[in-house]
């Protein structure tokens, strides 16, 4: 008597893990990505300084406790951020035309520029919604992957298919494009090809690496394209997904939860001034 054999039922989408509340990867991307869009709205449009340092200090402890960056990426939301808010201050402070600020104090003057506290208030307003429009970017930004926003734009926005991953596929030429801009200046070295010092003759190295970088992508993009056909890419109006990006309570609590700090910090400034 032969063995019993299993017929397998209908092949169920595989869904991703959840993970914890606290992490930020395992929400949706869109609300991630598009769910902060009111509060930029929010920061461009305050003119005070309260407003948006506040909403940059909920978004920077919201991506430290629930992203955990680490290395260069910690780095530079700790020491880059309040450099780039330094020098925009300054720099905005200096550019400011004194005559609209010339009732507030005096603090230097260096050579033919005149520093007044007015325009350094401009430019520390100016700095500090800056740095907030950054956060409120990488809050969705460094825990979401290209591949799960295609997905998400695919399937909760219907998003033509053909559109979402034919922009996935050219956006992962890049990393391709500088693999292969190594081995062609490795091998011009090898060969003597635009050897020597100098502005020119790194203009030739540059120059010389044209051609067979635009060459090899040509070749990449027919490969990748007999590829898509060869499966059927684009034969249907709709596609099956091997991972579904789920979409639930737990992301409409985050995005309520983004919507009311926003709107927290915009009551707090207000009643703080």
């Amino acid at each position: 008597m032969s063995p019993a054999v299993a017929v397998p039922g209908p092949i169920a989408a595989a869904r991703p893990r959840r993970g914890s509340p606290a992490d930020l990867r395992t929400y949706n991307p869109l609300v991630k990505i598009l769910g902060p869009l009111p509060v930029m709205v929010l920061v461009v449009t305050t003119r005070d300084l309260l407003t948006p340092a506040l909403v940059a200090a909920a978004t920077l402890t919201a991506i430290l406790v629930m992203a955990r960056p680490r290395g260069r990426v910690l780095a530079g939301l700790l020491l880059g951020l309040p450099a780039l808010a330094l020098v925009m201050t300054v720099s905005f402070g200096v550019l400011t035309d004194p005559a609209q600020v010339d009732d507030t104090r005096l603090l230097a003057v260096v050579g033919p520029f005149e520093l007044w506290s007015g325009a350094l208030a401009v430019g520390l307003a100016t700095a500090l919604r800056t740095v907030a429009l950054l956060l409120l970017v990488l809050l969705g930004g460094l825990t979401t992957s290209g591949t799960d926003l295609v997905r998400s734009l695919t399937q909760q926005l219907r998003l033509p298919y053909r559109i979402g991953y034919a922009a996935l596929a050219a956006l992962r030429f890049v990393p391709r494009f500088a693999h292969e801009l190594q081995v062609i200046q490795g091998a011009h070295r090898v060969r003597g090809v635009a050897d020597g010092r100098g502005p020119v003759a790194a203009a030739r190295r540059r120059l010389a690496t044209v051609v067979p970088l635009l060459a090899g992508g040509i070749r990449h993009a027919e490969r990748v394209s007999l590829a898509m056909d060869a499966r059927g890419f684009g034969a249907h109006p709709r596609r099956t997904e091997r991972v579904v990006v789920p979409c639930g309570p737990r992301d409409a609590v985050l995005l309520v939860s983004i919507w009311a700090v926003g709107a927290a910090c915009a009551v707090l400034a207000a009643a703080l001034t």
